[in-house]
């Protein structure tokens, strides 16, 4: 016959066993942002969100109003050799080429073609929005979505080989995470085109459509053949990039962030509107130092550009995080690196 007190001490040992066992687990999972080493950066991050959160601090920040908006060119994932998403159009340059046979002798499009980066580069802006007019435009919406995700589901980084979608910054994902467990709203606040982004946002950063915000198209509504749809058109109804940004904050969420991320020039206004709120805030730049894990660059870059925003952001105090010396792993299928990489 089983003794049961001798029974119950020994479920008691294996309990407490199993909770000793489980510490160290408790800990990790306790401990927020992991692939950040301990410096300023991180210190920064978590002092601001435990005195907004805290009911008994002065600058406790009401749930209704924890807005969190993050750049993501540069930001969320990398930009280098080039923004992502032109690299997307230069692809679907060359796909419905065969449907445009006058590309061939029109600029911008022959140098696209042609693979000649100099005509491109001195086709500048105007050239730039004739090739994002010509592949995203001209299609309804549920089109283009499936144009981008099918780009994406198939293209592959020059450098590392990997889908575009795991191009993602581990430290920022964490960051996300971290602030949705404190009952933030995160938004991501982008120069890029709002449909693109969507296509992939969710899946990857947990953000919804409906909190992504970006460069726009005009739209129109189509009823034909019993069919409703929305159509892109050519037409630019929104630059979503430097003071586009607070502009598009102000429209779509209605609210002052009191948290904002960037890491360009770009970001710069975004930034100096979030600043500018009352209470607490928090304001932050993702400085691209890491060449070996990454890319270093700032202030002569041609995609992100940190030069006002680095100036601005020293003079005034803002969080500037040094990536090869504060990050213990750039994206998620790297391995986990400790103190400096440079």
């Amino acid at each position: 016959m089983t003794n049961p007190i001798a029974h119950h001490k020994l479920h008691g040992l294996k309990l407490l066993f199993a909770l000793v066992l489980s510490l160290p687990l408790l800990v990790q999972a306790a401990e927020p942002l992991p692939s950040w080493n301990d410096g300023p950066s991180k210190k920064n991050i978590v002092e601001f969100v435990q005195a907004v959160t805290d009911q008994s601090s002065k600058d406790f920040v009401k749930p209704e109003d924890r807005i969190a908006v993050f750049d993501n060119d540069g930001t969320l994932w990398s930009e280098q050799p080039m923004y992502f998403e032109l690299l997307f159009a230069l692809e679907e340059v060359k796909r419905t080429a065969p449907q445009h046979p006058e590309w061939k002798t029109t600029q911008p499009f022959q140098a696209v073609l042609e693979n000649d980066h100099k005509a491109l580069a001195a086709s500048g802006l105007d050239g730039m929005l004739k090739i994002f007019g010509a592949t995203h435009t001209g299609m309804t919406t549920e089109a283009f979505d499936d144009y981008a995700k099918t780009w994406l589901s198939q293209a592959r980084h020059p450098k590392t080989g990997k889908p575009y979608t795991e191009m993602i910054f581990q430290p920022m994902l964490e960051m996300l995470d971290y602030l949705r467990s404190q009952n933030f709203k995160t938004y991501i606040v982008s120069g890029g085109d709002t449909g693109f982004m969507r296509a992939f946002a969710e899946k990857v950063y947990g953000i919804p459509p409906e909190q992504v915000i970006g460069t726009t198209f005009v739209t129109s509504f189509e009823y034909k053949d019993g069919k409703a749809s929305i159509l892109r058109t050519p037409k630019l109804a929104h630059n979503d990039d430097g003071p586009g940004k607070p502009v598009s904050i102000d429209a779509v969420i209605g609210r002052r962030p009191i948290f904002a991320f960037g890491n360009s020039d770009g970001d710069l206004q975004m930034l100096q509107w979030t600043a500018a709120g009352p209470g607490k805030r928090f304001m932050g730049l993702v400085h691209h130092t890491d060449a070996k894990r990454e890319w270093a660059y700032d202030r002569q870059s041609q995609f992100g550009r940190l030069d006002k925003a680095l100036d601005e952001a020293k003079n005034r105090g803002w969080t500037v995080v040094d990536m090869a010396n504060e990050w213990r792993r750039i994206y998620p299928f790297d391995a986990v690196t400790t103190g400096q990489v440079q």
